[in-house]
């Protein structure tokens, strides 16, 4: 029983803060998804429904270099690696859609680290 309660809160959540957050071309909506091993991170404009980049801890760009890694860290590692991708195509500025999680944690040291890259939200 706990386990639907907790699930129904998760989702409450998730249309709470989805339905204050929407993307640009110019200013992309960053959404995280965040599993037990790996987290994912994509830019999405949401007023043409394109997704501008993406990044993860199985990106090839990040490669064995995660190996040695805690779990904070390659979500930072993940994120500087998407604040470098969106810089590349010309975006400066990102609205930060948590979605359905806490702002703690590996979330939190994704958003430091597009932070520290130079991207600005």
């Amino acid at each position: 029983m706990a386990t639907k309660r907790i699930e129904k809160t998760r989702i409450k959540r998730k249309k709470r803060v989805r339905g204050k957050v929407s993307g640009t071309e110019k200013r992309p909506r960053l959404s995280v998804f965040r599993s037990a091993v790996h987290i994912y991170v994509q830019a999405i404009a949401d007023d043409s429904g394109r997704t501008l980049a993406e990044a993860s801890t199985l990106s090839k760009e990040l490669g064995n270099s995660l190996g040695d890694l805690k779990n904070i860290e390659a979500a930072k590692a993940v994120g500087m690696l998407l604040a470098k991708r969106l810089q590349a195509i010309g975006i400066e500025e990102a609205v930060f859609d948590r979605g359905r999680y806490l702002y703690h944690g590996r979330v939190r040291s994704l958003a430091d680290g597009a932070r520290e890259a130079g991207l600005k939200f």
